[in-house]
């Protein structure tokens, strides 16, 4: 007789089969393939109906797949402007703190930059040059411009009389520091007027080299020792700085170059300064009614002048031109704009500064 557990064997058909898994759905296939980690997470415990919010991390390979599980899977109904949570963090935007931080800087002065509009006409705050040769000529001829010439300030020398008081020998210093012509001239008046014979070994130091050429015309320039810097009073200390040894005077007007002073105060230089003529300002009202478009400026003592002449002047369409630091300053100061500056190291001259910008201007650049 066969056993009940041998006809089983015998007869496989009727041995019951092992309980298979419930298989997923396409959809769930699909996820199961992609991996992806589903985490539901309910929002806002007051809203009446709470909103399941899924967060799908798919997979790096599959990741359009998953995006299409992800939409069929969330079947949820979206209440009243109930807010969601997500669990990705994203950039905030800026509050209002953090845009005011980035709000550019004032300018400190109340005058605005002027309008760029074309340049037709120039007042120089200078005299003519003597003669038809000047690069002033050259550029209102490139340029299509009218170039106009006026002494804001003039120069009155200090008497003889007057320059004893200070009781200081001329004889007594080996070098000479020249910062314009107009010491140059003062410096050879009063040597005339106290009848001083200024040695032939006579250093000359002079802040620029036409300013060095201007000598020629009291002294010999290729018997002398004559010595020049670029553009600035810092240029020339490079020089003076190799002889050191030599005592220094500064002939100055009585609105003296106060760095220059501090810079050989800072080399440890023997020196004296020298006043020898005074600066004073001009009588302006002829131009009361006369407008330019562009004001150049080589010291403060021109910004003093127009002020005293014009003391309600604005500045308005007028743009400014300033030569040196201080000079500049000094506008600054009278809360006026500069426009162009000098020199620079694009523009180490004026007349290149204010070709530079006339014709950027005038092109409508």
């Amino acid at each position: 007789m066969v056993k009940a557990k041998d006809k089983e064997k015998l007869n496989p058909k009727k041995v019951a089969p092992a309980k298979k898994k419930k298989t997923p759905t396409s959809t769930k296939k699909v996820a199961a393939k992609a991996a992806p980690k589903v985490v539901t997470k309910k929002v806002s415990k007051a809203s009446p109906k709470a909103v399941a919010k899924t967060v799908v991390k798919p997979a790096s390979k599959s990741a359009k797949l998953v995006k299409k599980v992800a939409v069929k899977q969330k079947n949820v109904e979206i209440g009243k402007k109930t807010p969601t949570v997500s669990k990705t963090t994203t950039q905030a935007p800026e509050s209002k703190s953090n845009i005011a931080k980035t709000e550019p800087v004032k300018n400190k002065y109340t005058a605005q930059p002027t309008p760029r509009n074309k340049v037709k006409s120039v007042l120089v705050t200078q005299p003519k040059p003597e003669g038809n040769k000047s690069p002033y000529f050259d550029l209102a001829k490139k340029c299509g411009i009218k170039i106009d010439f006026r002494e804001f300030i003039h120069v009155e020398g200090v008497p003889a009389s007057e320059f004893r008081r200070d009781r200081i020998n001329i004889l007594d210093y080996s070098a000479v520091i020249f910062t314009s012509r107009n010491a140059v001239d003062h410096y050879f008046r009063i040597c005339q007027e106290m009848r001083i014979t200024v040695p032939e070994s006579m250093k000359y130091f002079c802040i620029t080299e036409s300013t060095a050429y201007y000598l020629q015309k009291y002294v010999i320039y290729r018997k002398r020792k004559i010595f020049h810097g670029k553009q600035s009073f810092a240029d020339m200390m490079d020089v003076i700085k190799k002889h050191k040894d030599d005592k220094y005077l500064l002939p100055c007007t009585d609105i003296h170059n106060v760095e220059g002073l501090e810079l050989l105060e800072k080399a440890k230089i023997n020196h004296s300064k020298a006043i020898i003529y005074k600066t004073v300002c001009s009588d302006l009202s002829d131009l009361a009614n006369v407008n330019y478009d562009v004001i150049v400026f080589f010291s403060p003592s021109g910004i003093k002048s127009l002020f005293q002449n014009f003391p309600n002047f604005k500045q308005n369409l007028t743009r400014i031109s300033a030569f040196g630091a201080t000079t500049a300053k000094a506008v600054e100061d009278a809360n006026l704009y500069v426009d162009i500056k000098a020199p620079t190291p694009q523009a180490p001259s004026m007349i290149m500064a204010l070709e530079q910008y006339i014709t950027a201007v005038n092109k409508g650049k």
